[in-house]
């Protein structure tokens, strides 16, 4: 295994850039994921990788090789990588056995290194009681997880996966996702992998590198990603948060419907306006005026949604800022009262725009 670095990765189509001078490290045994929606540049990013695509501008390094830069490019073959598409692409002829296998024979190993290693990766996913079944005969997760041995049992430098768990329902995805996560640890094989789903990416990674127009916006744990947004795009895209905009005031305050709300985060832009971010949970909604003034906004009801365990309310406050609040079931305003907004200081990040 090796780390994968990304130097000033560029892909032109045209004038177009799909990949904008993207850099980053994927550490040895990592797993990182690439999120984003669709045609921020993720998968062309990984093709990249892969050695499908040839960079018009850039470097990728695994370990100590240069694998592509714009002199010359590694075919896939000579990189050392598995990859798993978006389609499983069994061959329907072979069992779950000579699936999984096909790449060591290709390679002329030993049938009985060939035997020892196909005994231990059916162990690890779980598949041997389904060693002699055809494809056909199996369910999608089933397939997925042949898929998923089929590239480990080559023991790749580095793994990659391209939206694998597309083609599965629901209740598969949360299975897989978990499936994923416990095989990687099994292994520690360095990991890209491609979503638009951010449940998945929280689920599966050790490292969410959010792309937006080609580029990368922010890269960090989950729970960094998700505590500490630094733009207006991750922000919305990560758990859909609130964003308003609000007057700055000083280097940590902004005022939104007149009133003052102070924030963590970036420094705000004195002058003008900051867009700040709040999760909908993190509003406590009070039908009572609390004693308490700071962060705290009236606002009234223009909608609630009882959810069984939840209740989610749309508010508005004076200046017309509609903000959407979760509370607890129990928390029960009708539409049209006036409400109280506290929103704690360190839950309002300001953003860079």
């Amino acid at each position: 295994m090796a780390s994968v670095e990304l130097r000033g990765l560029t892909k032109h189509y045209g004038p177009l850039a799909v990949v904008d001078n993207v850099s980053m490290t994927i550490e040895h045994g990592s797993l990182v994921c690439l999120l984003g929606p669709s045609g921020c540049g993720k998968t062309t990013t990984l093709r990249l990788i892969a050695g499908f695509v040839e960079p018009t501008e850039g470097e990728i390094r695994v370990g100590e090789r240069v694998v592509s830069n714009t002199q010359r490019s590694l075919p896939p073959e000579r990189r050392n990588m598995s990859m798993i598409f978006q389609s499983y692409a069994l061959w329907p002829h072979m069992t779950v056995a000579e699936n999984i296998v096909y790449g060591l024979k290709i390679r002329k190993i030993d049938a009985d290194t060939i035997k020892k290693k196909l005994d231990a990766i059916l162990a690890t996913t779980r598949l041997a009681p389904l060693a002699s079944r055809y494809p056909g005969e199996l369910s999608g997760g089933q397939q997925q997880r042949v898929a998923l041995a089929r590239a480990l049992i080559v023991e790749p430098e580095t793994l990659l996966l391209d939206e694998p768990l597309s083609n599965l329902d629901a209740n598969l995805r949360e299975e897989m996702r978990f499936e994923i996560r416990r095989l990687h640890d099994e292994y520690r094989y360095t990991t890209v992998y491609v979503t638009h789903d951010q449940v998945e990416a929280m689920t599966t990674s050790d490292v969410i590198a959010v792309m937006n127009a080609g580029r990368i916006e922010q890269a960090g744990s989950p729970s960094d990603i998700y505590d500490r947004p630094r733009s207006e795009f991750v922000a919305r895209f990560i758990g859909m948060s609130n964003v308003f905009r609000g007057k700055t005031l000083d280097g940590n305050t902004v005022s939104l419907a007149g009133t003052p709300i102070r924030v963590t985060g970036e420094p705000c832009k004195l002058g003008g306006e900051t867009p700040v971010s709040i999760r909908q949970h993190q509003i406590a909604l009070s039908a009572q005026e609390p004693a308490a003034k700071d962060n705290v906004i009236a606002a009234k009801v223009t909608r609630q949604v009882f959810l069984g365990s939840s209740r989610d309310y749309m508010v508005e406050v004076a200046d017309g800022t509609q903000l959407r609040v979760v509370t607890p079931a129990s928390n029960s305003v009708a539409p049209g009262s006036t409400v109280w907004l506290h929103l704690p200081p360190e839950r309002c990040r300001a953003l860079t725009g």
